[in-house]
């Protein structure tokens, strides 16, 4: 085989590490994003926030050289090309060392010193041992409980049997199988009712017996749950009403007691990690026009640093590569942020003008959208549009919702036109609302009666709406 030289010529698409930078923001969440800056500022120090402190002087030099945040709100975005990325800000000249970026959110820091402390929270083992060293029983049979309330799981229930935990005990313990199921009992005692159950009929009939003896259908709330819970899951209210002696009413009141109990006597002890949404943009209504801004909560405040700017203006020579290149990339950070909210602002507007009927009468009047639309409005690909409307959200009148949120796909009508599938989960969600409790409203029916509207939807789709609202089936939903 003969070896030879070629030369070949050929195009290929490069993506710098700024628009890299730039794409990577765009697809941050506020949090995220936030956690990026933080990030950024401990590695190179020519990027500070700057704090809002409330004094006139400090924030005439945060915004030095630039307009106000709510005046960046509303000006449009700067045209880009239908790239599959933003287009590349022009660099930064040395003019631009000074100045200070206004894309940034007053970040009030008056009471930074006085923090809050969050209590600690008591998890439920520690709740039931607190009772449990209270009590008078002996330290042997302490211990016992003790194994036991290390055996509950986070909603307080004992899913392993007695016989289960016996043969995992040591030989040595010496912990005869009688003796763990007064350490049960013991355990069944405490506060909160319920906990210690082995079942969810066992949970609620632990719960009633500590109510007053005269409660009304307290005895037969009591035989429900220990045997009839399945009727009672099945809705067959025919065979429930012969087995407890009721009738309609006293049936309906037996079902109030016991719908009242708390099937997860231990999830008041949980330690939930609570997330709180912060939204992007807001959407007022301003003489009869629906005005879209950004949250000036949301957007840092960014400068360059003038004392390292000083430094290496004064020694550019002897600074060296790796401050120069540092210099850069804080100034192509303060960029890129400024185009991120340039393009949520841009992206929201055209949501906004499409769905204007969503903000005037709601959910039921949102129309078909998809993510090509959007972008070809606002000369983006699809995908950038795809980063920017996942994990922003936009505060309306009618409350938070994700940019996702007003994206959906279309039914076909009978008059050739198409309604969005969020305005006919809207429709299905009204018809179950409003459906008679004794006869619920079958997928079937409900698709009838959308069809009755011109609006054609099969059964199964109906089925698929219905569940991804967590909207239970007929059967379920029918009461007496």
């Amino acid at each position: 085989m003969k070896h030879s030289l070629q030369l070949k010529l050929s195009q290929h698409l490069t993506l710098t590490p700024q628009l890299q930078q730039s794409i990577r923001l765009l697809q941050l969440s506020t949090l995220e994003l936030d956690q990026e800056l933080d990030a950024f500022t401990q590695e190179n120090p020519f990027l500070e926030r700057v704090e809002s402190t409330g004094d006139t002087e400090s924030e005439e030099v945060a915004n030095a050289g630039g307009s106000k945040p709510d005046e960046f709100s509303t000006q449009p975005a700067s045209s880009s090309t239908a790239d599959e990325t933003p287009a590349e800000p022009a660099p930064l000249t040395e003019s631009d060392w000074d100045q200070d970026s206004p894309w940034t959110a007053h970040d009030d820091e008056e009471d930074s010193d006085y923090s809050s402390q969050r209590a600690e929270a008591v998890d439920l083992r520690d709740h039931l041992n607190w009772q449990l060293g209270l009590t008078s029983l002996s330290e042997h049979d302490k211990r016992i409980v003790a194994l036991l309330i290390d055996a509950l799981d986070e909603d307080g229930y004992l899913t392993q049997s007695l016989d289960e935990l016996a043969a995992l005990l040591p030989p040595e313990l010496e912990i005869e199988p009688i003796e763990l199921h007064t350490a049960l009992c013991h355990l069944q005692n405490l506060d909160p009712p319920g906990v210690g159950a082995r079942n969810l009929g066992e949970c609620l009939a632990l719960q009633l017996e500590t109510l007053p003896p005269d409660t009304p259908y307290r005895e037969q709330a009591l035989s429900l749950a220990k045997h009839h819970l399945n009727l009672l899951a099945a809705r067959d209210f025919t065979k429930l009403k012969k087995l407890l002696r009721l009738d309609d009413d006293g049936l309906r009141a037996t079902q109030s007691l016991i719908t009242s109990l708390n099937p997860r006597p231990g999830a008041a002890f949980a330690n939930l990690d609570t997330r709180y949404i912060q939204h992007d943009v807001e959407v007022k209504k301003v003489k009869g026009q629906w005005v879209t801004t950004l949250n000036p909560e949301v957007m840092p405040r960014l400068r360059i640093n003038r004392m390292y700017a000083d430094i290496l203006r004064r020694n550019r020579e002897s600074s060296g590569q790796h401050l120069s290149s540092q210099m850069q990339e804080a100034k192509w950070m303060i960029k890129n942020i400024q185009q991120r909210f340039e393009t949520i602002l841009r992206v929201s507007q055209a949501i906004v003008e499409r769905q204007r009927n969503f903000f005037e009468h709601g959910a039921v009047a949102m129309r078909p959208l998809v993510l090509r639309e959007i972008a070809e409005a606002v000369d983006l690909h699809e995908s950038t549009i795809s980063r920017v409307t996942t994990q922003k959200y936009m505060f309306t009148p009618r409350g938070v919702f994700e940019l996702k949120y007003f994206f959906g796909s279309s039914c076909a009508t009978e008059t050739g036109g198409a309604c969005s599938s969020t305005a006919i989960r809207a429709l299905i969600k009204q018809l179950v609302a409003a459906e008679t409790p004794q006869k619920p409203l079958s997928d079937s029916q409900i698709a009838d009666i959308l069809a009755k509207q011109g609006i054609v939807v099969a059964r199964r789709t109906v089925a698929k709406y219905r569940e991804s609202m967590q909207i239970p089936a007929v059967s379920f939903r029918k009461t007496l």
